[in-house]
């Protein structure tokens, strides 16, 4: 079997799906996008496709390690989206030509089912509890929200309190049962998020997320000597080489390495191994589309530090269309009881719909992330 074309497809309401084919009819999709930046890592795609087509798709370990030494230049967001978006294709092609789900081939799962968490609330948060309370209603057992706007470095402790109200209004209405996590979105710089991850203790948070920037190592040392609440990291790393000096530093709980920026499931399942090593819990991050999100439920069948799942379906990004969109059978990712059920088809284990695929590639989209300014006009986080 030969590969013979790599076709991306940028879709809305913000990902770019990738299509590998083969002379044997067996096809494989991926999700290499890196959001707000889908263009960029399409155009990567079209570059790594020079070494792939003609090659056979079986020999994904050696495919992953030429895609990313080969090419001198080497790593980050751009680079290993799209080598994450080839690798997953990959996989759900010999899992296809074998009959068997990814998880199989990766030696079985240790969980059949996987805890997954619902995204409340937007960019800027607002109605919270009434999204959690929705979450509830439709069975989840935890949430992740928002609680910060703008934080400057030294902001006023009248902006700390509203962060600490939003998050005490959910555990209030939810009861201490309840899974909160709550995303900074590095969003704080250190003097304040000392401060923040001090007092929110008292919530009993699953985790604290991106308090800063994880460029910022030394500042998360300080701050995990602030409190017990879990901190959780990751989306904006890339490789294991990222991943090993937070590890060796003890700098995380959760780590949360995206499969569709971490170099897809050749790469990530070695970042979560590592993790097991130092007893870290692994959280994929996830606010993407269905193949993504099957690609994180395989990985999750066969990590044992996987602890709680992301994933986007209703989530405020996924206006012009949502995950169930682009599936066959939307079925596939069911939520019962706060799990989603470990895909068991051929490959990744789902079935996409390539006529809505086709019709969404005709719209198209060109997200952006928004840019914050704080009240002197300088940038601020977003």
């Amino acid at each position: 079997m030969k590969i013979t074309r790599l076709t991306t497809f940028a879709v809305p309401p913000r990902w770019l799906f990738l299509k590998i084919e083969t002379d044997a009819g067996i096809c494989g999709w991926g999700e290499p996008v890196l959001e707000g930046r889908a263009d960029t890592v399409a155009a990567c795609v079209a570059e790594l496709a020079d070494y792939l087509v003609g090659k056979d798709p079986g020999a994904i370990e050696d495919h992953w390690t030429v895609l990313y030494r080969g090419g001198f230049y080497r790593g980050g967001g751009i680079h290993m989206s799209a080598l994450a978006g080839i690798d997953q294709a990959l996989w759900d092609i010999k899992g296809k030509a074998l009959g068997q789900p990814v998880h199989a081939l990766l030696g079985g799962p240790v969980r059949h089912r996987m805890r997954v968490y619902h995204w409340v609330g937007g960019d800027r948060p607002s109605d919270i509890v009434a999204g959690a309370k929705a979450a509830a209603a439709k069975g989840f057992t935890a949430i992740k929200m928002l609680a910060t706007e703008e934080l400057a470095y030294i902001d006023s402790h009248a902006r700390l309190d509203a962060v600490l109200e939003r998050v005490a209004a959910v555990r209030a209405a939810m009861g201490p049962g309840f899974g909160i996590g709550v995303d900074f979105h590095g969003r704080l710089h250190r003097p304040m998020a000392k401060v923040l991850a001090r007092e929110i203790e008292q919530y009993r948070l699953m985790f604290i997320e991106e308090p800063v920037l994880s460029e910022h190592v030394e500042a998360l040392k300080e701050i995990k000597a602030q409190t017990a609440t879990p901190i959780a990291l990751g989306e904006r790393l890339y490789s294991r080489w990222d991943f090993k000096t937070i590890l060796q530093g003890g700098l995380a709980d959760v780590i949360q390495p995206d499969p569709s920026h971490s170099g897809g499931i050749t790469e990530t399942r070695k970042i979560a191994a590592m993790a097991e090593a130092y007893d870290v819990a692994l959280a994929l991050h996830c606010p993407l589309g269905p193949i993504a999100l099957a690609t994180c439920l395989q990985l999750d069948a066969v990590c044992h530090n996987a602890a709680i799942q992301e994933q986007s379906i209703g989530m405020h990004y996924n206006k012009d269309a949502d995950i169930p969109a682009y599936l066959a059978d939307p079925s596939v990712f069911a939520a019962t009881d706060g799990f989603m059920e470990i895909p068991r088809g051929p490959g990744l284990g789902l079935n996409i719909d390539e006529d809505a695929v086709m019709a969404g590639a005709k719209a198209g989209h060109r997200w952006r992330n928004p840019v914050w300014r704080h009240a002197d006009g300088s940038f601020a986080e977003w």
